[in-house]
């Protein structure tokens, strides 16, 4: 039989990716399954959700006072209205398992499963996680409630983070992938190639520091793939338009393919990044926006503490750190090397997706469908031994 299960999160690309990733495995799993996204209308959901051929439902954003104010006194009846819409949505579905990813909506979709006796599933994509998630590991059993980190203060278990098949597939040791990724992007084949990003908002003081350090990346014999964040290019382009092997672009679309041509990765450390880099093995310098409470730096610190990448503080990073630093970084494949393999060892599950879907089958009583995937899916581990086989 079917489950009919409801999805809760959004506002941020790093609840929706994952939420998305989640609802792909669960359709490939169990194509007949009823899924629905509870959102809000002002979430990157309202626009990504309804792309990726979901269903999106939408509740009022009821974020918790940080002060008494009007707010505050509004808020016991605003949030009580969400979470009984949460509950009427449930019922009307006849929804087997709530799973929460975090966000605005994930605390009422929680107590709502609570009031009709909803199992639920906690996924918590942060070192440090949120109110919401705290509340939906409360609420649920330990089995229940994966986190993308080690070390996450939650009851739970270290699943890592769902994320798309395309970046589980990549296989950063397989010569052949990484060259035609790099052809892909217009970048030679056998140059050092440095890339960095500050996700798809951008990062303004790690594109004025590679700007201050032009000179000496002009003279270091690397590529550059710099990816700056939508209408934040145009300064960098015309200062490197002298400069044959410095690429900007606003936005790279398939990340996958801006790690395999990656000798070196500079990046920040919000949680999707950080999973990514530590599942493709990629050798990274994060530079944490100094935001919330401090869960950039968290989101790194095991990967950092493992030997794989390096981290600076965002204040830290200037034209002075590339040019001591990065540049002598990325040419140092020894070095290199080194991180790649403390990557292998710290061994971060690449199969998180998987793993969710089995407890939303868990939680539910089901039987869990063992689709086998296809090649299309294989993760590089699968790709590996598969070729073994046939090859045998």
């Amino acid at each position: 039989m079917s489950l009919s299960v409801l999805l809760a999160g959004g506002g941020t690309a790093g609840h929706v990716s994952p939420l998305l990733a989640i609802a792909d495995d669960l359709r490939f799993q169990d194509p007949g399954a009823s899924i629905v996204v509870l959102g809000t209308e002002e979430g990157l959901e309202s626009r990504l959700v309804p792309e990726a051929g979901l269903e999106l439902v939408t509740i009022p954003k009821v974020p918790m006072p940080r002060r008494p104010n009007a707010d505050a006194l509004r808020f016991p009846g605003r949030f009580c209205g969400a979470a009984r819409s949460v509950v009427e949505l449930l019922r009307d579905r006849d929804v087997d398992v709530v799973l929460g990813v975090g966000g605005y909506v994930s605390t009422p979709a929680y107590l709502a499963a609570r009031r009709t006796g909803t199992p639920i599933v906690v996924h918590e994509a942060n070192a440090r996680p949120g109110l919401a998630n705290k509340v939906g590991a409360r609420l649920t059993r330990s089995d229940l409630v994966g986190y993308a980190f080690p070390g996450t203060p939650l009851k739970g278990r270290h699943v890592g983070m769902p994320m798309r098949a395309q970046i589980e597939a990549v296989d950063y040791d397989e010569p052949g992938q990484r060259r035609s990724a790099r052809r892909s992007l217009g970048l030679e084949e056998d140059r050092p190639t440095l890339v960095v990003t500050g996700g798809s908002l951008g990062a303004q003081a790690i594109n004025d520091a590679m700007a201050g350090a032009l000179t000496a990346i002009d003279a270091a014999g690397v590529q550059i793939l710099h990816i700056t964040g939508a209408g934040k290019g145009e300064g960098l382009r015309e200062s490197t338009a002298d400069l044959p092997h410095y690429h900007v672009r606003d936005y790279v679309d398939g990340m996958e393919n801006a790690y395999l041509a990656a000798d070196l990765l500079v990046c920040r450390a919000g949680a999707g990044t950080v999973a990514e880099v530590s599942v493709v093995w990629v050798p990274a310098v994060f530079v944490p926006l100094a935001v919330g409470n401090g869960e950039q730096k968290l989101n790194a610190a095991a990967h950092v503490d493992a030997g794989a990448a390096l981290m600076v503080d965002n204040a830290d990073f200037s034209a002075d750190y590339v040019v001591d630093t990065v540049l002598p970084l990325v040419t140092d494949e020894e070095r290199l090397e080194a991180m790649r393999d403390s990557a292998r060892r710290e061994g971060f599950p690449g199969t998180a997706v998987r793993t969710m879907t089995q407890m939303i089958h868990d939680a539910a009583g089901a039987q869990h469908p063992d689709r086998e995937y296809g090649p299309d899916r294989w993760t590089k581990h699968e790709r590996f031994y598969r070729s073994g086989e046939e090859n045998a």
